[in-house]
């Protein structure tokens, strides 16, 4: 006698193993996979770096930043530089919106300063204006040692003039190397960058670092402590001259006006993932009004300034280039410096302010000889428009023609 048996599936019918949803399959793919998993050009997740410290970059670091390293105790002997583990950074255009989306507060140094700096250049050994409207030089001047008071100092002259170059020797935590991974910029293709191309590397697109966070750029410090014997300048231009080139009628129209301001790096829309690299865009006024001198600047770039709030695109485009033409057209706005130290063995450091200015690199060094430095960027207030400040001349009470 033989017996059957069934065999019934008891458990609910909805109950199954479910695939991931494919933003988390295309995440886990690019986090996981090294080799083969990138998000795109534009990415902070390039696939031919490696996470962690990289021994390959020990085998192209310039002698100097290997003896700078080693003075202040850093130890680089399992690579260099340190790139951060692909699972910390992320992929899509949400979660990189979120980060720092909110009002942090946000000390103004340079509204505690003695106008008069006496603190600060009273311990110069000698402070030279590069140009008449940018750029001021501090000779003698450690900024290590320097103490509360002739830091607010620092911080008012700074916005006052713009860029300080040529302050020595105090180190930063963002590498700047573009020996590190391009090997294949020429003498004909270094100025792609202002076609559309290799926008970062090379002798750059005009720029304004990290326009696209709730808090925009303020102070930068870049040391280099690798320097071309010729070449490898900065370029800066000052958003308060720039403004102050513009016709009254100009000026009145942009006053109060926004525009969608972009990041450098790409992310996939969570939603569309196969559309296509997304920017990070935030609203910020066009002429903003900086907290410490209450000037006017211009605050639009060429490389990350997308479009005017309430205009048609091609309105915007035309009036964009025009703004952008007048940084980069008026040499008279502008300053342009080399790293070259005055003093060997050291390095040289440059500070200036990201909210009145915009700057450029210049690769005429071709690659021969190294360029590398280190960069901290300090996030400022949340831009804002005061219609009841006044342009840098006409605080000043120099002509406005």
């Amino acid at each position: 006698m033989s017996q059957t048996i069934t065999l019934e599936n008891t458990e609910p019918q909805d109950v199954r193993i479910k695939a991931p949803a494919i933003d988390q399959q295309i995440e886990a793919i690019i986090k996981t996979e090294f080799k083969s998993a990138y998000v795109h050009s534009q990415s902070l997740l390039p696939k031919d770096v490696p996470n962690g410290s990289d021994p390959e970059g020990l085998k192209r670091l310039p002698e100097s930043t290997r003896k700078r390293f080693d003075d202040a105790g850093i130890d680089i002997s399992k690579g260099y530089p340190h790139v951060p583990n692909k699972k910390d950074i992320p992929i899509f255009l949400d979660e990189a919106f979120e980060i720092r989306n909110k009002e942090f507060p946000y000390i103004e140094r340079g509204l505690n300063a003695d106008p008069e700096k006496k603190a600060l250049f009273g311990a110069a050994k000698q402070v030279i204006n590069l140009t008449k409207k940018i750029g001021t030089e501090i000779v003698g001047l450690q900024l290590s040692d320097l103490n509360d008071k002739q830091k607010d100092e620092l911080a008012l002259l700074v916005a006052e003039r713009v860029v300080t170059p040529r302050v020595p020797n105090l180190d930063g935590v963002i590498v700047i190397w573009q020996d590190y991974r391009f090997n294949t910029l020429t003498y004909k293709n270094n100025n792609y960058g202002n076609f559309g191309k290799f926008g970062g590397f090379g002798t750059q697109t005009w720029h304004t670092d990290l326009v696209h966070e709730f808090q925009p750029a303020g102070i930068t410090h870049l040391h280099n402590d690798a320097i071309p014997e010729l070449g490898g300048d900065t370029i800066w231009s000052s958003e308060y001259a720039a403004y102050d080139k513009l016709s009254p009628a100009l000026q009145k129209f942009l006053d109060g006006k926004e525009a969608i301001y972009v990041s450098a790096h790409g992310y996939l829309d969570r939603d569309d993932p196969f559309s296509g690299p997304k920017k990070v865009e935030r609203r910020h006024p066009i002429v903003r009004t900086h907290p410490a001198t209450g000037w006017k600047a211009l605050f639009v770039n060429r490389s990350m300034t997308k479009s005017i709030v309430g205009l048609e695109p091609p309105e915007s485009d035309v009036i964009l280039n025009y703004l952008f033409s007048v940084f980069e057209k008026n040499a008279d706005i502008q300053v342009r410096f080399n790293w070259k130290s005055t003093k060997p063995g050291y390095g040289t450091s440059a500070i200036w302010d990201n909210r009145i200015s915009i700057h450029s690199t210049v690769w005429d060094h071709e690659g021969l000889e190294p360029r590398h430095g280190t960069r901290v960027t300090s996030l400022a207030e949340v831009p804002f428009f005061d219609s009841k400040s006044k342009s840098q001349r006409e605080a000043l009470g120099l002509p406005l023609n």
